[in-house]
């Protein structure tokens, strides 16, 4: 840069970053494994998506792809070939941030159940039992049309034989639910396993949902 002359500042820098630790993040916690998992980012334009087939510790915040609403791409070389099912949740929810993953719990319990029932009241973040969207090829319009139903009045699910998706206002929210689905179905798949589980009913959990309001509880202070 020659003396004088201002900076480029690459745009949306911070959500770029973000979504590179978000990515690094989950394979830590051991929610994805090589390149398996995607997360992405509501923004004017439209969704930065993290790219295809690039390992979280290989990921630069330029390797991040940006495309519009439609999923024509505006930026960066091959966005997630799961693009089309972050898409559907943005419009279905009208979320901020949505993160995909592979977690060990979730996936082998859409293999055998057809929902994650209400064992702890912590379900509520994501609007009550969590459903198991039915299977589909991995990057198709069909896995993302499967999520409709799914994520009727949710914001997450589970994907029959593949993994779960979740979603929230931000992304650092979005990785807290997948977080916090992969510990429910775990511990679902531990009460299973000790005998059958007692599930809380949908009065039980409009009561949490009071008390929350009552309490404020989750909202930034």
């Amino acid at each position: 840069m020659e003396r004088g002359e201002e900076p480029v500042i690459e745009p949306h820098a911070a959500e770029r970053a973000l979504l590179v630790d978000v990515s690094r993040r989950l394979v830590s916690a051991g929610l994805c494994a090589g390149t398996a998992g995607n997360a992405s980012i509501r923004v004017d334009e439209g969704v930065l998506i993290t790219p295809s087939g690039v390992a979280p510790d290989a990921m630069a915040p330029d390797d991040v792809c940006l495309v519009a609403p439609d999923g024509t791409l505006v930026a960066g070389v091959g966005p997630s070939s799961e693009l089309p099912m972050h898409l559907v949740v943005y419009e279905l929810t009208g979320a901020g941030a949505v993160v995909h993953t592979h977690s060990s719990v979730a996936t082998a319990l859409g293999t055998v159940r057809e929902e994650l029932p209400a064992i702890h009241y912590a379900i509520t973040a994501f609007g009550g039992p969590v459903r198991v969207a039915p299977y589909a090829l991995f990057g198709t319009t069909e896995l993302a049309g499967g999520l409709r139903g799914a994520l009727a009045g949710r914001t997450a699910a589970l994907l029959a034989n593949h993994g779960a998706v979740v979603s929230g206002r931000t992304l650092d929210e979005a990785y807290d639910h997948a977080v916090l689905l992969e510990w429910l179905c775990s511990v679902y798949w531990h009460a299973s396993a000790l005998g059958s589980p007692r599930v809380l009913g949908e009065g039980e959990l409009d009561a949490v949902r009071a008390q929350m309001a009552r309490l404020e509880y989750g909202e930034p202070r």
